[in-house]
């Protein structure tokens, strides 16, 4: 093991993934089209029937936001709705899966609260944005996260602790 604590490794040794999420069907607005449906209507042993009949809908819609390539899953082209969001000891990471590359980010100092917006149709996946805001300025997104209220804390905290050591540093108390 190369780090004294497993996972905790200084921000300016390398960067580090904290934890990873992909987004739910519930980023799309063809997932939040179906939510609303699913919401209402009757239940068949508590399963609501439009989500029954839906499947064979729904399924190519979450099956091509796994797929990494189009055409194929190997070859060809990179599938923009292919992507997770990455937490790591520096930034919050969109990128496109199965190393694509980085679509977005934005630093752990560039923001200082992060809200969550649930819009009609995600709260039956349960997913909901969050909006990443320094003081009321947005300065980040991210659409449709599953379980939102955990990867909320989560960016909180790893934000609060990289903010800390870069003041403590800039103060000198930090080598």
């Amino acid at each position: 093991m190369a780090q004294a604590i497993a996972g905790v490794v200084p921000d300016t040794e390398k960067e580090v993934t904290v934890m990873t999420v992909w987004p739910s069907l519930g980023a799309t607005g063809y997932g939040c089209w179906w939510g609303r449906r699913f919401a209402s209507g009757p239940r068949l042993f508590g399963v609501p029937v439009m989500a029954l009949l839906a499947i064979p809908a729904i399924l190519p819609v979450y099956f091509h936001m796994l797929v990494p390539k189009l055409p194929f899953v190997v070859f060809g082209w990179p599938n923009p709705s292919c992507r997770r969001y990455r937490l790591t000891n520096r930034r919050v990471i969109v990128e496109q899966a199965f190393g694509g590359g980085e679509q977005q980010s934005v630093s752990l100092d560039r923001f200082d609260k992060i809200d969550i917006e649930v819009e009609p149709g995600q709260e039956w996946y349960p997913a909901g944005n969050l909006v990443f805001k320094l003081g009321d300025v947005e300065t980040f997104r991210l659409a449709g996260v599953p379980h939102p209220q955990a990867f909320r804390e989560t960016c909180l905290k790893a934000g609060q602790g990289f903010v800390g050591v870069k003041q403590a540093r800039e103060d000198g108390a930090a080598v």
